[in-house]
Order: C-alpha cells, then structure tokens, then sequence
C-alpha cells in the first residue's frame, strides 16, 4: 500500500522513542508483533529486542535526529521518552513530514491541582511553552514539578507541530510492573521477603489507580487514536489488594499492622510518596478519571497480576537500575520497627486513657 507521505508500506511502519527500558520496552516488544518497529534511543541502559531496528542518537543532538528523520517514514511515532520542551519540538518538526501521527505518553503530573483535587482531562494543566528547556518551573510539595512543567511544555510543542488531529496525548498515572525503574513495588515485594509485622500506612480500603506497564503499550498502539486521555485503574482495588497480594506472591511470613492515623505518621517524619511508595494523604492522588480511555478500549489488569509479573522478573534476575529517585525509596528496618513500637505504646496509652 502507499502511505500519505509517498512510501510503499507491505505493514505498518512504528518509530519508537525510548525503546530500551521499561515503558519504550514494553511498547517495542508488543509493537514488533504485528509491526516494522524502529527505536531511536542513546543506548545506554536495557537490551535490545529481536526484530527492531535501532537508530542510536540523542534527541538533543540535531545530527541524530536528522539521521532518524531520513529512516523514515513512519505511521505512527510513540514517544515515550520525552522531558525537555524544546528537544521534543525540534524533534516534532524533523519527524511531522514523514510521520503520520504522534502518540506521546505524558504524565497527570501535567494537572495543576495533582495530587490534591479530582481530575479530569478538563482540568487545567500547568503552563509552560513548547521551546523551554530543562529547568523550567519549579518543584514544590505536593506539586508541582519540573518534570510536571516539563510534560506539560512537551505537549504543546507536539500539538503545535502535529495539529490536534495527528496527536494522542496519554496521561498515565502511576505505572508498575516489569522493569519499573523507581522499584516501588521492588521495595514491597522486599519487604515482605523479610517477614514479620509490616507498617502498612492509611486505610486498607483506600482506592487505588496504578497501571501495569504492558496495558498502558497496549493501549498506545491502539489504531486512530486521537485526543488526550488520562490512562488510570477505575479504582476498583485497593491498597490491602496490592499488599495483600505482595505477601502472596513471596509466600512470606508477613503481617499487615494498619496505621490508619496518618497525621500520626506524618508527624514521626515519614515521607509521602516515597517513604513508604505510593502512600499519600492528599484526595486527588486516586481521583483521576479514566473513563475517556476506558470507552476507547484501555483495560486495566488487575493490581495481583501486575505484582506477580513483578516478582517472576524480579526472580528471573531482574532490577531496577540505579535511578536518583530509586535512592529516596523506602524507610529502613529499624525505623520501621521504631514506628511501630511507638504506635504500640500510642495506641495502649489510648486504651488506658
């Protein structure tokens, strides 16, 4: 058949940005069985996946984009890789002549009052222009980010190059599963290993949204899409689903002790987010909605699929690489077991009283 932009295409042609590390792996690896797949990546951390062609170069390098851009032509580009506004503009413009459309995986971190409010693809996303460099914004607590600015930037130039009808916008919430470079569910899975009583922070019952890694390159690479979408769990499962079925998995020794009083444990110092992974007092945190994309085909496995996945990788000699936010990850033994000697003559003081 012959394409909009002149080639002769026998199947369909995907230029994946990323491609060597978890999400831009998932994607090639789906991607490579029904497609031509190149990836366009610096070749500095994961493998390489039989059957994909690879274009080395860094997207900050113009001489590397224009080597990809002469690859081409492409269907459909995915760009799972994107941070800096103005590298994804350049790299937008190099590519729109030769790509039908661009799908670029964004992030909620984009919304202005994530984690605090309920969400919605209407809600208003941070500002920021489509040329700006890396350290545009500014971080604060609970939000937002540099990295949350920097989406938000990265966006726009895409749909300023593209046009809205050759652009997706994907905003997923947490991922997990295989090869997550963070190792949120890494340090539970850990955890447990340990056995004996473990700190388990907030309610049991607290919905959660994350999503497994290979449903979200699924989705990705579903045909004719076009929008914006927030790509999240309905919400159906819970925190006591996702450790429960941490414990599970592991076969270990391991007890759930519920600190339900989350001031209390804000208070003792205990990082949000990072301290104990993916525990946050803020509402909007699991408040995001994802019906648009639910009605467009997105699925979401369950929370003990995407843990098991998880451990057979991680047993398999799996890793997440070293990752300057891996680093913050997790509180120590003794300072668990600190906490919940506190908690315990807390709560007997309580009783007395």
């Amino acid at each position: 058949m012959i394409d909009d932009y002149g080639g002769v295409l026998t199947v369909a042609r995907v230029l994946i940005l990323g491609g060597s590390w978890f999400l831009g792996a998932a994607v090639a690896e789906l991607a490579v069985q029904r497609h031509e797949v190149t990836t366009f990546r610096r070749g500095v951390t994961g493998g390489s996946i039989a059957g994909v062609a690879t274009v080395y170069g860094d997207r900050a390098d113009p001489a590397a984009v224009a080597r990809l851009a002469a690859a081409g032509p492409w269907e459909t580009v995915i760009d799972t890789s994107s941070y800096v506004p103005r590298e994804t503009l350049a790299l937008a413009e190099a590519l729109e002549p030769v790509a039908g459309r661009y799908v670029l995986i964004s992030t909620v971190s984009v919304y202005k009052g994530w984690p605090i409010d309920a969400l919605s693809e209407f809600s208003p996303i941070l500002e920021c222009p489509p040329d700006a460099g890396p350290d545009y914004g500014f971080d604060a607590d609970p939000s937002p980010s540099r990295y949350g600015f920097g989406k938000a930037g990265c966006e726009q130039a895409v749909i300023d190059v593209f046009g809205p009808s050759r652009t997706t916008i994907l905003r997923p919430g947490v991922i997990l599963g295989p090869r997550e470079y963070v190792g949120r569910l890494q340090w539970w899975l850990d955890r447990m290993l340990r056995g004996g009583r473990v700190l388990a922070p907030g309610r049991p019952d607290r919905s959660i949204q994350p999503v497994d890694v290979r449903d979200v390159a699924e989705f990705a690479l579903t045909p004719g899409l076009t929008g914006i979408m927030n790509l999240v769990a309905a919400g159906e499962e819970t925190m006591s689903d996702m450790l429960t079925a941490c414990i599970s998995v592991t076969s270990a020794a391991a007890r759930l002790e519920w600190i339900t009083d989350e001031p209390w444990l804000v208070e003792q110092g205990v990082r949000q987010w990072t301290g104990l992974p993916l525990w946050r007092t803020y509402p909007g945190t699991w408040m995001v909605d994802g019906s648009r994309a639910r009605a467009a085909g997105f699925q979401a496995r369950p929370i003990a699929q995407t843990v098991a996945a998880t451990w057979e990788w991680l047993a398999s000699g799996g890793a997440a690489i070293t990752h300057e936010r891996a680093a913050a990850l997790g509180i120590s033994a003794p300072h668990e077991q600190e906490l919940l000697h506190m908690w315990d003559t807390a709560q007997l003081g309580f009783h007395r009283a």
